[in-house]
C-alpha cells in the first residue's frame, strides 16, 4: 500500500514538472519572447479568448493567441499573449476572432505563463471571424445585456454577472459591497451556476419522462454551450469541473466520495494549466469546494439534530463551511476576516437561485423572443434587486469585516480558532462559554464604535481617498474648503470620500494627468459643492485625453462658471494655510496624439504641498524617466505619496531624496498591475507605509506630539 502510495505521488510529480518545464519552454523559449525581451515594434495577428475588459485607468486588456508574427516575412507561431490598447475599436473584439493589429511587445512583469505583452499602437483590423458556435454565443450575451436594460440601475448589471460572469454593467462602488459583505461570488461564475443549470436540465428531463442516461447526455451538452457562451477562462474551466465533481457528489449520493473526485480534478486542471498552482483564485475555488463537500454535510446535520428544519440547517451549513475554508486564503490576501459573509449569505441564497434560474430563461430566450424575454427577467431583476439590498446592508453594518493579522502566522491562527470553536460547540458547557464570548466580543466591538473618535481627525492635513485603483487626494485649506489633487476612477467613490470630509467648497482642482484612474470621477467633485478652477498638465491641446477633460460633464453646485488651466514648473498658489508648488513638467512640454501610457505617465504634474510643521510630495503617476529628471530638485518632505500605485517603474533616489518619514499609497485591491510591486516597497524600507488597499481612507494630521497618521479601516 504505501509503496503503491508512493509510486503514485512520484508519478504525479514527474508529470507535473514534465507539464511545468513544457508550459515554460513554449513561452519563454520561442521568437515572440525573443522579440518581447528586445521590445520589438511589429505586426501580430492574435485569435481572441474573450471579450476585452477596460481597466480604471481606461486600458482595454484583451486576451488571446499569437499565431503570426511579422518578423522574417512573417512567421507562423501559437503562444499566449496578453494586448494593452487604448484604441477604442478594441472594445468592440470578439471572441474567436483574428485580428491584426500593430504595437511593441514586452516582457510580461509579474512572470505569467505568456509569451509577451503587447502594447497595441492602433485599431484592430479583424482578419477571420469566428466560427459559427462563438458568434451564436456572442449573440446571447448580447441578447441577455439588451434584455436587462429595462431593469433598475443596480440589477442591470448584476444580473449579467451572476448568470454569465459578465460584470461590464456593475459599478466599482456596488462591487465593494458586495466584497465587504462576502457576495462577491455572486458576480462570477462558479460551480453554483453550473449546479443550478444542470439541477433545472435533470429536474425537467425528468419530468419530460428521458431517463438518467438521456438526462444526463442532455446536461452535459447544456454545459459544454454554457461553457462556451461564458467563455473559456481558467476560472470558468475550474469552475465547470468543480461544479460538476460536486453536482455527481451529490446525484450519486455519496458525498465522501466528492473529496476524492475533487483531487483528481485538481491534479487533471493543474497538469493542464500549471499556472493555475500559483492562483489565489483557483486555490479558493478549491477550499471552497472541499467546505462544502467535507464539512456543510456534517454541519447540516449537527444543526438539524439541535433542532433546527433541514432546509434552515442547510441553508447556515452551506455558507458557514464556505467561509470557513476559504477564510484562512483571504487572510493571506487582504488581512481581514468577514463576519458578515454567513447571514449575507443566508439572507441571499434564495433570491441568488431565483435570479439564476430566470436569467437562465431569459438568456436562452432572449436570441430568439426578445418580447418574451423581457417578461422572464422581470423576476431576475427583482430578486437581483434583494440581493443588492443585503449586500447594501451587510456592507454597512459596524465590523462586518474586522483586521486581522496578515501573512502565513495570521492564517494558521484563524484555523486554529476556527477548529477550536468547531470542537467547543459540540458539547454544551463549552457552547455556553462561546456564546459568553461571542457576547462580551460584540458588546466591546458596540462600546468602541460609540465613543472611537470622528472622522476626520482633528488637525488633519491631507486625506488618501480609497477609490480603488486610482489616485484622489484632499488636501486641507479651511474648514470646509480644501485642494484636491486627482478624482479617481468614479465618481460617487470621490463624492463619499469628500462628504466624509464635509467639505463644501473646492477652489482648486489639479487633474496631474489625463488617465481615466485620475480622471474619471471628476462628476462626483462639484455635486453639492463648489469648484473654481481646475488645473491640468500643460499637454497638447489635441490631446484625446485633454478634450475629455475640457467636456467632462461638469456640473458645479452654483452653476458658476469652472476654469480650467494649465500649470508648469515654477507656478504656486496660495489657499488659506496651504502652499502648493508645481515642481513639474517644465514649460511648454507637449505630449502628442496617440503617446503611450508612459509618455503621459511622465508629463504628470508633480506637486509640493506645505503647511505650517508639513511638506507633502505628490509624484502624480511619473516613472523613472521623469524621477530622474528631478534628481537634486526635491525639497526635503515629511510625506511622500508614492507615484503611479507603487508600481516597479521607479527611481530610488527620487523616493528616498527628501527623507520622507511616511509612504502613502493610492491603490486598488485585487488589482491586475501587481500594485504595489515588491520592489517599490523594498525601496521603501525604513518608511512608514500606508495602502488604500489595506487602510481605506488614510489621514495625516499634525498636533503638539507632530505629525500622525489615522485610517478608516
Amino acid at each position: 500500500m504505501g509503496r503503491g502510495l508512493a509510486g503514485v505521488v512520484l508519478a504525479l510529480g514527474a508529470a507535473s514538472a514534465l507539464g511545468t518545464g513544457l508550459r515554460v519552454e513554449s513561452v519563454r523559449g520561442g521568437v515572440v519572447r525573443e522579440a518581447a525581451e528586445r521590445g520589438v515594434n511589429t505586426t501580430v495577428e492574435v485569435v481572441v479568448k474573450g471579450e476585452g475588459r477596460v481597466t480604471g485607468k481606461g486600458v482595454v486588456v484583451v486576451e488571446g493567441r499569437a499565431v503570426w508574427i511579422g518578423l522574417e516575412n512573417g512567421t507562423r507561431v501559437r503562444t499566449p499573449v496578453v494586448v494593452l490598447a487604448r484604441q477604442e475599436g478594441w472594445r468592440e473584439v470578439e471572441s474567436g476572432q483574428r485580428v491584426r493589429a500593430r504595437g511593441r511587445l514586452g516582457v510580461p512583469e509579474r512572470g505569467e505563463l505568456l509569451g509577451a505583452v503587447v502594447l497595441a499602437r492602433g485599431e484592430p483590423r479583424v482578419v477571420a471571424e469566428a466560427g459559427t458556435a462563438q458568434r451564436a454565443a456572442t449573440g446571447v450575451r448580447d441578447a441577455l445585456r439588451e434584455a436587462v436594460r429595462g431593469l433598475e440601475p443596480d440589477a442591470r448589471g448584476v444580473v449579467p454577472a451572476m448568470v454569465l460572469g459578465d460584470t461590464a454593467g456593475v459599478r466599482t462602488e456596488l462591487r465593494e459591497e458586495f466584497e465587504r459583505s462576502g457576495l462577491v461570488h455572486c458576480l462570477v461564475v462558479s460551480g453554483a451556476n453550473f449546479s443550478i443549470l444542470v439541477v433545472v436540465v435533470l429536474w425537467t428531463g425528468r419530468r419530460a419522462g428521458l431517463g438518467n442516461l438521456l438526462g444526463s447526455v442532455l446536461a452535459g451538452a447544456v454545459v459544454l454551450g454554457f461553457v462556451l457562451v461564458v467563455g473559456t477562462e481558467p476560472s470558468v474551466l475550474r469552475a465547470t469541473v468543480m461544479g460538476l465533481v460536486g453536482l455527481t457528489a451529490v446525484c450519486l449520493g455519496r458525498e465522501r466520495q466528492g473529496v476524492p473526485a475533487l483531487a483528481a480534478a485538481v491534479i487533471v486542471l493543474v497538469l493542464a494549466d500549471p499556472g493555475l498552482a500559483r492562483s489565489y483564485g483557483f486555490a479558493l475555488s478549491v477550499l471552497a469546494t472541499s467546505g462544502l463537500l467535507a464539512l456543510a454535510p456534517r454541519w447540516r446535520d449537527r444543526l438539524s439534530g439541535a433542532g433546527l428544519s433541514r432546509r434552515l440547517a442547510e441553508a447556515i451549513a452551506v455558507p458557514l463551511a464556505a467561509q470557513a475554508a476559504v477564510g484562512p486564503v483571504l487572510v493571506l490576501l487582504a488581512g481581514t476576516v468577514s463576519l458578515a459573509a454567513v447571514p449575507a449569505n443566508v439572507l441571499a441564497a434564495p433570491a441568488i437561485a431565483v435570479a439564476t434560474v430566470c436569467g437562465f430563461l431569459t438568456a436562452a430566450v432572449a436570441p430568439f423572443f426578445p418580447g418574451l424575454a423581457t417578461l422572464t427577467v422581470r423576476p431576475a431583476g427583482w430578486a437581483a434587486g434583494w440581493v443588492v439590498s443585503v449586500a447594501r446592508t451587510f456592507a454597512a453594518v459596524p465590523y462586518g469585516t474586522i483586521p486581522w493579522h496578515q501573512g502565513l502566522l495570521g492564517a494558521l491562527l484563524l484555523v486554529v480558532l476556527t477548529a477550536a470553536v468547531a470542537a467547543a460547540i459540540r458539547h454544551r458547557a463549552p457552547r455556553r462559554l462561546v456564546a459568553a464570548a461571542l457576547a462580551g466580543l460584540a458588546l466591546a466591538a458596540l462600546t468602541f464604535r460609540l465613543t472611537a473618535p470622528g472622522w476626520p481627525p482633528r488637525g488633519w492635513r491631507i486625506v488618501a481617498c480609497d477609490v480603488g485603483q486610482g489616485d484622489a487626494l484632499v488636501l486641507h485649506a479651511a474648514p470646509g474648503r480644501a485642494v484636491i489633487v486627482d478624482a479617481g476612477p468614479d465618481p460617487a467613490l470621490i463624492d463619499d470620500c469628500l462628504s466624509r470630509l464635509s467639505l463644501h467648497t473646492i477652489p482648486l482642482l489639479f487633474i496631474t494627468h489625463p488617465h481615466a484612474d485620475h480622471l474619471a470621477g471628476l462628476p462626483g467633485i462639484p455635486r453639492d459643492r463648489t469648484l473654481s478652477t481646475v488645473v491640468h498638465t500643460p499637454l497638447s491641446p489635441t490631446t484625446s485625453e485633454l478634450r475629455a477633460l475640457h467636456t467632462s460633464g461638469l456640473r458645479p453646485a452654483s452653476h458658476t462658471r469652472i476654469r480650467v488651466v494649465a500649470a508648469a514648473a515654477g507656478e504656486r498658489w496660495r489657499v488659506g494655510e496651504l502652499e502648493i508648488e508645481v515642481l513639474a513638467p517644465r514649460s511648454g512640454q507637449e505630449v502628442p496624439d496617440g503617446a503611450g501610457g508612459t509618455e503621459i505617465n511622465n508629463a504628470s504634474l508633480v506637486l509640493v504641498a506645505r503647511w505650517p510643521g508639513l511638506t507633502v510630495l505628490l509624484g502624480g503617476d511619473l516613472e523613472e524617466e521623469g524621477q530622474r529628471a528631478l534628481r537634486g530638485l526635491v525639497p526635503r518632505v515629511d510625506v511622500l505619496k508614492v507615484p503611479h500605485h507603487g508600481s516597479a517603474r521607479q527611481e530610488p533616489s527620487f523616493l528616498t531624496e527628501g527623507g520622507p518619514r511616511v509612504a502613502l499609497i493610492s491603490v486598488g485591491r485585487d488589482n491586475d498591475y501587481g500594485h504595489p510591486s515588491d520592489r517599490l516597497l523594498r525601496m521603501l524600507r525604513g518608511i512608514r507605509v500606508y495602502r488604500t488597499d489595506q487602510h481605506g481612507d488614510i489621514a495625516v494630521s499634525t498636533s503638539d506630539r507632530g505629525i500622525e497618521v489615522a485610517t478608516r479601516s
